[in-house]
């Protein structure tokens, strides 16, 4: 089983959000690439657009599937990882690292709050994980 970084914060769509000041960097799990197979092609939103918490921001397209993304926060998208364009199974090698997607700015600490932590969203994987958002 998959270890889950203890510095993020999950949904129970399987996304997860790594807060950098009044930013959040946001992905997809290891949970969530490892269940849609190879990805090949990330769409994203442009820079600029607002973002709600729980709400679509994009889509990811692998072999088995396409699933929409979901943003764990509200907030103003403030960076694209753009290199997802040319090399989307980023997403598959490094879902923490270079597979990260968006970041938002003014970032809810509230909304925060109502995120999983990494033990328990491990939890949720064992208990009703099975068919998520991805």
């Amino acid at each position: 089983m998959a270890t889950y970084p203890a510095d993020l914060r999950y949904t129970r769509e399987h996304e997860w959000a790594r807060v950098e000041g009044a930013r959040a960097r946001v992905g997809i799990t290891h949970y969530a690439q490892d269940q849609l197979g190879d990805v090949v092609f990330v769409e994203l939103p442009k820079v600029g657009t607002r973002v709600r918490q729980m709400q679509t921001f994009g889509v990811v397209e692998s072999v088995k599937a396409v699933s929409d993304l979901f943003a764990p926060l509200s907030g103003e998208v403030v960076e694209v990882n753009s290199s997802l364009t040319e090399h989307p199974e980023q997403v598959n090698q490094d879902p923490y690292g270079g597979g990260w997607m968006i970041i938002i700015a003014n970032a809810d600490g509230k909304e925060l709050d109502a995120l999983m932590s990494a033990a328990e969203y491990e939890k949720y994987l064992q208990t009703a994980g099975g068919p998520g958002g991805h």
